[in-house]
């Protein structure tokens, strides 16, 4: 981790320049956005340099810029909470900016400084407090990104780089809400491989599924569940999503084995179900093993995890023209549980006996 200490200059946006804010009760998902943005700049002689925070712009690039060229671009999401007592919390907000350095570390891109996007996280935060919503069960989505930016079209790692964090306040990430989704088994098209860059937030992963997703979403479908781009037949991850499976009493979910993405609200699944007591397993789990137990009743529930969604339990899956129900199409006992407490925790409703939560 790269620690830095560098004194954040502020430009406010004056008066006139400050935008009308939305109806908290009708924000859709990343249509609208703050005032300001958190900038910092990285040269390799330099280092980490410049962090600031401005109004909310535009950037100026060359058509040269390695970014549109090689694809040099990772980045996080994350969202500020307030909680009934008016104070506005993160979550693991420091889980991020590390994994943001792991995904930098495959794409061969400099180190965050990790102390200080956060101090210019919870400095843009505190600024634009006024932008974290108070409607029932809206946020502020955070993102932040980093890109090459150096004007070369040569094929290497640039000598530039920016970091910037832009925030949206949001509602709920799907339309249908906490209502179950139908997701499709994608067979066709692989995402990730052992050994590529499916393990980092990285937009090449992202790119490679948007053509499956579209797909499925013109048939009907919420997301597309991927298989392994090897074999294809072991389970890997929702499109924006990790997947658990609850089977048999037990709780699953496929392991961490380098082509999906470790996502900080898996983990935070896994962390809490295990206290509870119960069996918790990361293990390969294969798509005929899915579909035999749904078959059967011994597919209890299933359910996506991620920042944008939390719990997004799911009611079908459709497997090479084969549709099967799961838990009558409803949403199962543990998806709420886990819901309710996870966001229970994360808008400051009951205590945090993880240390999850980061106040501003």
């Amino acid at each position: 981790m790269s620690q830095i200490n560098l004194e954040i200059t502020v430009h406010s946006c004056a008066g006139g320049q400050c935008k009308q804010k939305p109806d908290e009760n009708n924000l859709g998902f990343g249509q609208y956005f703050t005032d300001h943005m958190f900038t910092m700049r990285w040269n390799k002689d330099k280092g980490w340099y410049d962090p600031r925070i401005e109004p909310y712009g535009p950037f100026s690039l060359t058509p040269a810029t390695l970014v549109f060229h090689y694809g040099q671009a990772i980045f996080e999401g994350m969202k500020a909470y307030r909680g009934a007592d008016d104070k506005i919390y993160f979550f693991r907000p420091k889980n991020n900016f590390a994994r943001m350095s792991r995904s930098a570390e495959r794409i061969c891109m400099p180190l965050l400084a990790e102390d200080l996007a956060l101090q210019g996280l919870k400095s843009l935060v505190s600024l634009d407090q006024e932008w974290v919503p108070r409607a029932e069960g809206a946020t502020l989505y955070i993102r932040p990104v980093m890109i090459a930016v150096e004007p070369n079209v040569g094929l290497r790692a640039a000598l530039d780089y920016l970091f910037f964090i832009i925030a949206c306040p949001v509602g709920a990430y799907y339309p249908e809400g906490f209502k179950p989704t139908k997701i499709y088994v994608e067979d066709k098209y692989v995402r990730a491989v052992p050994g590529g860059v499916g393990e980092a937030k990285t937009a090449a992963n992202y790119a490679a599924s948007v053509l499956a997703q579209k797909e499925a979403k013109d048939k009907g479908f919420s997301e597309v569940l991927w298989l392994d781009g090897v074999e294809r037949r072991f389970i890997e991850e929702v499109g924006t999503s990790n997947i658990f499976f609850v089977l048999d009493g037990e709780l699953i979910t496929p392991p961490l084995q380098g082509s999906i993405l470790p996502g900080i609200t898996r983990d935070s699944v896994l962390q809490l179900a295990r206290s509870w007591g119960g069996k918790v397993s990361e293990r390969a789990v294969s798509i005929d093993e899915v579909m035999v137990a749904a078959a059967d009743g011994r597919l209890q529930e299933s359910f996506g995890t991620g920042t944008a969604a939390v719990i997004s339990p799911i009611g079908e899956l459709t497997y090479q023209g084969r549709t099967v129900q799961i838990n009558k199409g409803e949403a199962g006992p543990m998806s709420r549980r886990l819901y309710d407490e996870l966001q229970a925790i994360q808008f400051g409703r009951q205590p945090d006996p993880f240390g999850w939560r980061v106040t501003i």
